[in-house]
């Protein structure tokens, strides 16, 4: 195994601190960053993309378990860092100075399978999480996904019908894929703690439904939890078709979104579709 000077030394060495604006928060506790890069299995020889490394305390772990990295990072304070681990482990870290929302991941490897992994950005995060859980190619190239949120996102995720934490982030991430929460990760993991706690979610692409449409379900769910309040027969009205399908359905127009399970948006975006 590599000798890496602790990441305490590494950020003091580099005159690093965390940037709120970029929503960073680095984590020093190695043990539990290699736990973190266990959830996902044996990560020997296999592509990995991290998005927004910062000094590398992911990195290092990913880097350790086998994993050939390619890193995407748009605060450039921290690119020395990352040199000098790229130096440490020949041949399998790349780096890339930009920002992850307008880089296509899928052209970086070419085609080939890759994990993520990434301790993501609190101001990015769940935008990439809808990116990468959206279009019509399924299964996606990605071959899971391991990601740590602010600890209410994360519930978000794996949420199931009827509560307050189930909506569109609930049903995007379940109608084709597993969603689990992997582990809790409390504030004091992080430098400097965040207000909140934080949760790591580990996602795995599952079979598409039959006659699914991504696009149909990111409309139906953005407008029925856009208004998650009223009854369906109010938040879908602005949708074409909506109100006529839901009586093709025999679904009652006067629940509400977070009463609906996974299967029944699928099958109103179904209906939609045809």
């Amino acid at each position: 195994m590599t000798d890496l000077p602790p990441l305490r030394e590494v950020i003091a060495a580099h005159g690093l601190s965390a940037s709120k604006a970029l929503g960073q928060n680095f984590l020093f506790d190695e043990q539990l960053l290699a736990r973190i890069a266990a959830v996902p299995g044996d990560l020997s020889g296999r592509n990995v993309l991290e998005v927004g490394p910062g000094p590398g305390g992911l990195t290092r772990a990913l880097l350790r378990a086998g994993a050939k990295v390619t890193a995407i990072e748009m605060d450039r304070r921290c690119l020395p860092a990352l040199a000098e681990l790229a130096e440490a482990f020949p041949g399998q870290l790349t780096v890339i100075e930009g920002d992850a929302l307008k880089i296509d991941h899928d052209a970086i490897f070419d085609g080939e399978p890759y994990a993520i992994l990434s301790n993501l950005p609190y101001n990015v995060g769940t935008a990439l999480f809808t990116r990468w859980m959206g279009g019509e190619q399924w299964p996606p190239n990605w071959t899971s996904l391991t990601l740590m949120f602010q600890q209410e996102v994360a519930q978000r995720i794996v949420a199931q019908p009827g509560g307050s934490a189930y909506g569109r982030l609930a049903v995007l991430a379940q109608w084709r894929s597993t969603a689990k929460l992997a582990m809790k990760v409390h504030r004091s993991a992080f430098t400097p703690p965040p207000k909140v706690m934080s949760a790591i979610v580990h996602v795995t692409p599952a079979a598409m439904p039959e006659g699914g449409s991504a696009a149909k379900l990111e409309q139906v769910t953005a407008a029925a939890f856009g208004q998650r309040r009223k009854m369906l027969r109010q938040s879908l009205k602005g949708v074409p078709g909506a109100l006529d399908a839901l009586e093709t359905l025999d679904v009652d127009p006067q629940r509400r979104a977070e009463t609906l399970d996974v299967g029944e948006f699928v099958a109103l975006a179904r209906a939609l579709s045809t």
